[in-house]
C-alpha cells in the first residue's frame, strides 16, 4: 500500500499505523541492520573498531550524544548519517510547524485540529531528511533561536494578547519535534543558553517567556564537541555534561592505509586529471605522511589538531601541480617529489601554530613537514644514511655525494618537462644505478620519481644541500653550500632548506 494515499486521521487509524518516539525508531531500525550486516555509517574509515560500536551502542541505549574530538574527526558527518536510521517517512498533521504526530499532538495548533476534525485531521508525510536539523553554535545565538519567544508581529496580525500561548513563535528545537537536532561546537554556546536546554534534555518540556508550556518534545539531540574549545573559548556545562547520556571520543587516522582510503573518499579528483597525470602509491603514502608529522610536530598545536581535510587538500593541490606542468609542456605526466612544494598553501591554513612555529613562520614550517615526511619514508626504500655511518658499512651514496663534492650541482625546475626532468637526474653518476640495485622492477616513471626521491632523502638526511630556487630547487654539496653565499641577482631566495 501507498503510504502517501493514507490522508486522514482515520485512514492512518485503519491502517493499523503505531506510533514510536524518534529514539525507539533509531534503536529498531538500527537492530534490524545490525541483524541484517548493513553499515549505514559506510565510508567512516578508521572508526570501524572504537567510534562506530560505541556510537551504536549509544542509540541501542537510545542516549542523546556527545561527540567529542578535534577538527576533521567526522563528527558531524556521523550525526547527519544517523538520518538514515530513521523511517523513510512518518506522518504528520498537515500544517503542523510541530510535526505533530496524529495519534498523540503536542501543539495546540495540532489538538485544536484533531477535537475539530476528528478522523477527518488532514495527514501529510514527512520525509527522513526534512527530520534533521543542524546548528552551529555560535556566541550571538539565543535562546528565541533555538526555543522560541513571543512574537509581536503574530500578536497584532491575530489580535491576540500577550497572555495567549498562540503568540508564541517557536525556535528550531521545538521545530525539530520526532527528529534529531545537531548543535555544532557546544562549547561555543554562551553558559546561560546551555543552561536553557537542561529541561529538554532531562524532562523533554520548554518553557518560554514565563509561559507554562508543556510540550514533551521527542528528540534525539547530537552534540559535537572540540576539546581545545573547554580551555580556549569556552566550556560544557557541567549539568549540561551531565544530562548527554553518552559522550563519545573520536580519533584520527591511526594508519597510512587509513589515512589514504579517507583522501580517495574525499578528494575531488577531476576526470582530466586522470587522463594527464600517473600517480604512484609512494605519492600518496607522502601524503599522508606529512599529516602524520604535522600532528607529531613540535611547532603545531597538538590541542588544535590537524583536520584530515589538510591531506585531501594536499592531494587535491598535488594533482593540480602536476596538471599545471602537464598543460604548459603540453604532455602527460607523472607526479614528482618537486610537486610537493606545491601542497603548501595547503598546509599553512590548516594547522596551528605554537609560540615556535610562528616565529618559523607558518612557510618555513609547512616546507619542514614536506621534508620530515620525505626522510620518514626514505627509509623504507633505501638503506638508512644514519646507520651506515653508525655501523661504517659500505656506503651506497658515495658517488652521488662525491659527485656533488666536486662543486657539481643540479637544478629541478617545477616546469621540466620529461626530457628535461630524465636528463637533469640522469646526470648525477650513481642516482641510476641507486634506484636500479633496490628497485629494479619498478617502471620507468616510477625510476625517475624513486631519482628524485633518493636526493630529497639524502638532503633530509645532511648528506646534500637543497636550496629553493624561485622556479624549482637546486642539490649542491653540503659543505661547500655553507661556505658560498648567493650574490645578489642569482636565482636563488633567501631561505634554503636541508
Amino acid at each position: 500500500m501507498d503510504i502517501k494515499k493514507i490522508n486522514t486521521l482515520g485512514a492512518l487509524k485503519k491502517a493499523g499505523y503505531k506510533s514510536r518516539s524518534v529514539k525507539q525508531e533509531l534503536r529498531e531500525n538500527l537492530i534490524q541492520n545490525l541483524k541484517n550486516k548493513i553499515n549505514v555509517f559506510e565510508g567512516i574509515w578508521g572508526f570501524e573498531e572504537t567510534v562506530i560500536p560505541d556510537l551504536e551502542r549509544a542509540i541501542l541505549s537510545m542516549h542523546d550524544i556527545n561527540f567529542l574530538g578535534l577538527r576533521g574527526q567526522a563528527k558531524t558527518r556521523m550525526a547527519r548519517m544517523m538520518v538514515k536510521l530513521l523511517d523513510e517517512y512518518v506522518p504528520v498533521i498537515a500544517g503542523s510547524e510541530m510535526n505533530d504526530d496524529p495519534l498523540n499532538p503536542i501543539s495546540r495548533f495540532g489538538i485544536d485540529e484533531v477535537n475539530e476534525k476528528g478522523d477527518d485531521t488532514p495527514v501529510s508525510w514527512l520525509s527522513r531528511d526534512d527530520r534533521y536539523t543542524e546548528k552551529l553554535a555560535t556566541p550571538d545565538v539565543s535562546i528565541a533561536d533555538l526555543i522560541g519567544d513571543v512574537d509581536p508581529i503574530k500578536a497584532a496580525t491575530l489580535k491576540l494578547p500577550y497572555s495567549d500561548e498562540r503568540v508564541i513563535h517557536f525556535g528550531l528545537i521545538p521545530r525539530s519535534h520526532r527528529g534529531i537536532f545537531v548543535i555544532n561546537e557546544l562549547p561555543d554556546l554562551q553558559a546561560r543558553i546551555q543552561v536553557a536546554l537542561f529541561n529538554i534534555l532531562q524532562e523533554g518540556d520548554i518553557q518560554i517567556r514565563g509561559f507554562k508550556v508543556r510540550m514533551p518534545l521527542d528528540i534525539q539531540f547530537v552534540f559535537t564537541a572540540n576539546p581545545e574549545d573547554y580551555t580556549n573559548r569556552g566550556s560544557i556545562v557541567t549539568p549540561l555534561k551531565d544530562r548527554i547520556d553518552s559522550q563519545i571520543i573520536t580519533h584520527y587516522p591511526k594508519s597510512i592505509e587509513i589515512g589514504r582510503k579517507i583522501t580517495a573518499q574525499e578528494a575531488n579528483v577531476k576526470p582530466e586529471q586522470e587522463e594527464l597525470i600517473t600517480v604512484n602509491e609512494l605519492s600518496k603514502d607522502l601524503i599522508e605522511q606529512i599529516a602524520f608529522e604535522a600532528r607529531n610536530s613540535e611547532y603545531v598545536d597538538a590541542k588544535s589538531g590537524v583536520s584530515a581535510r589538510l591531506t585531501i587538500s594536499a592531494y587535491e593541490n598535488l594533482l593540480s601541480a602536476a596538471e599545471r606542468r602537464a598543460l604548459i609542456n603540453n604532455e602527460k605526466t607523472s607526479i614528482r617529489i618537486s610537486d610537493f612544494y606545491g601542497v603548501v598553501p595547503s598546509i599553512t591554513g590548516k594547522v596551528e601554530l605554537v609560540y615556535e612555529g610562528e616565529q618559523e613562520g607558518p612557510g618555513i614550517v609547512a616546507h619542514n613537514l614536506v621534508g620530515k615526511a620525505i626522510r620518514t619514508k626514505f627509509i623504507e626504500f633505501f638503506p638508512d644514511p644514519d646507520q651506515l655511518r653508525k655501523q661504517k658499512a659500505e656506503n651506497p651514496y658515495t658517488e652521488i655525494t662525491s659527485w656533488f663534492g666536486n662543486e657539481n650541482v643540479v637544478d629541478l625546475l617545477n616546469d621540466y618537462d620529461k626530457s628535461d626532468y630524465e636528463k637533469a637526474l640522469k646526470a648525477v653518476p650513481g642516482l641510476t644505478a641507486l634506484v636500479e640495485k633496490y628497485h629494479k622492477k619498478v617502471d620507468a616513471p616510477l625510476k625517475l620519481f624513486l631519482m628524485e626521491f633518493a636526493l630529497h632523502g639524502l638532503s633530509e638526511y645532511s648528506m646534500l644541500s637543497k636550496h629553493q630556487l624561485s622556479k624549482g630547487l637546486q642539490f649542491k654539496d653540503l659543505l661547500s653550500s655553507m661556505f658560498t653565499m648567493p650574490e645578489l641577482g642569482e636565482d636563488e631566495d633567501e631561505e634554503s632548506f636541508k
